[in-house]
């Protein structure tokens, strides 16, 4: 056995919300996530072809649905006459997901706290858990329930002692256990990750990757763990190195060193399929930025740099790209989002995007409005008296709430509802 006494022993809760999506779609409507079977549609318009972005638990379970499936495999009317569709509504999401952050603040300081994706987090409870029970298993316990009470969202929680054995103890234990809790240690490697007889099902293994370990003789995790490390490191370098290590349970990486230094406000997220369509992509970005926009005004600052960070699909040769620029100082979030834009549309070739971040920097103080030569004064102020009365409203109703109300103007095309709340599509 790999001696693991000089590895870390922390305290570490992957945090996954169950069928986020689609668990939004139906608190919006009132209903019960766990109860309802309900799919999440992307572009309704785009008819048979469109993508299914979500699926509720019961529409899996009763209809075989899954996510990442098309349109036209949904069953018929007659075949499932209880089966919702629902158009996506991702300021919704978002919302949601910073709600839920909100509450993992109760029981971790920031630094402790890494947002993996819209829907997961890792939260290093090491110095904290104490505080809040004797158990390990209690404390996550009360989590989910702070967060289904507060929001009706149902959460599972892999525990583990580093982030690589509470990611796999969520994916592979906790979503299948009726707590929605599982705790991996390292002394239960040989009876948790070398029993997974599928490759694929193993965070970071894609199907391109399982198939390269095949031709190795490697068809599962046991035989992965006892391969030879210099053949794992011939073949697929650095990755190889990092397979080895997955497969005995080891991960050095500390969350709070992960955190980006600097000053600095940003907000990024792991989507949920590879997007193809420049106009769905654009709306994210706008999303993202119109959040950090909204942050750096309540701060009371500027940004005088703003970052795109676009990850591609792994099916794609690339990885993405990342770039910033300068930028007149602002705290507009129109003026933010045109340069963003700007940047996606300078780089992106049409690859497939699966990841997005947005960030502002060189932040400064709003003491005085900046001065652009290319706009008045006067409509310089006019855009930020928008943004403060937006964030007012905001703050008071919810994030969404310039969406609904903006859905219910008389006669407004969905084309002026969207520039009233800043490009958010309803």
């Amino acid at each position: 056995m790999y001696d693991y006494r000089y590895e870390p022993h922390r305290l570490i809760f992957m945090i996954d919300n169950k069928s986020f999506f689609a668990s939004c779609e139906a608190l919006r409507l009132g209903l019960n996530p766990m109860m309802v079977p309900l799919v999440v549609l992307s572009r309704p318009e785009a008819g048979k072809s469109a993508l299914v972005m979500a699926a509720s638990p019961v529409a899996k379970s009763k209809y075989g649905l899954k996510n990442v499936m098309r349109a036209k495999d949904l069953p018929s009317r007659q075949e499932a006459p209880d089966l919702m569709i629902v158009q996506p509504h991702m300021s919704l999401y978002i919302e949601k997901s910073m709600a839920v952050r909100e509450i993992f603040r109760k029981y971790a300081a920031d630094e402790d706290i890494y947002v993996y994706s819209i829907d997961e987090a890792m939260i290093d409870m090491t110095a904290s858990w104490k505080l809040f029970g004797d158990d390990p298993y209690l404390v996550a316990r009360k989590i989910q329930k702070d967060i289904h009470d507060e929001l009706g969202l149902y959460t599972t929680c892999g525990i583990g002692e580093n982030p690589l054995l509470a990611k796999l103890a969520m994916d592979l234990s906790a979503k299948h256990r009726k707590s929605m809790i599982a705790y991996w240690h390292y002394i239960d490697v040989p009876d948790t990750i070398w029993q997974v007889k599928q490759l694929e099902d193993v965070w970071s293994i894609n199907t391109r990757t399982a198939r390269r370990l095949e031709r190795l003789g490697i068809h599962n995790m046991y035989q992965l763990a006892h391969s030879d490390p210099a053949v794992l490191h011939k073949e697929f370098g650095l990755l190889g190195d990092q397979l080895f290590a997955i497969s005995w349970g080891v991960d050095r990486s500390i969350i709070k060193e992960r955190r980006p230094h600097g000053k600095s406000c940003g907000n990024s997220q792991i989507l949920d399929r590879d997007y193809l369509d420049q106009r769905q992509i654009e709306i994210v970005i706008e999303e993202l930025a119109d959040q950090v926009a909204s942050r750096i005004r309540a701060k009371g600052l500027l940004a005088g740099q703003v970052r795109l960070e676009v990850g591609y699909s792994y099916l794609e040769e690339e990885r993405g790209f990342t770039k910033q620029v300068k930028i007149t100082p602002t705290d507009v979030s129109k003026d933010l989002v045109d340069y963003l834009w700007r940047i996606f549309r300078q780089n992106w070739q049409g690859q497939a995007v699966r990841q997005l971040g947005v960030s502002c920097g060189y932040l400064t103080p709003a003491t005085a409005i900046q001065l652009d030569l290319f706009i008045s004064p006067e409509a310089a102020e006019k855009k930020r008296r928008f943004d403060q009365i937006v964030d007012q409203i905001r703050n008071k109703y919810g994030f969404v709430s310039l969406v609904r109300a903006a859905s219910l103007l008389p006669g407004a095309t969905a084309i002026r509802r969207s520039r009233l709340i800043g490009g958010h599509q309803a």
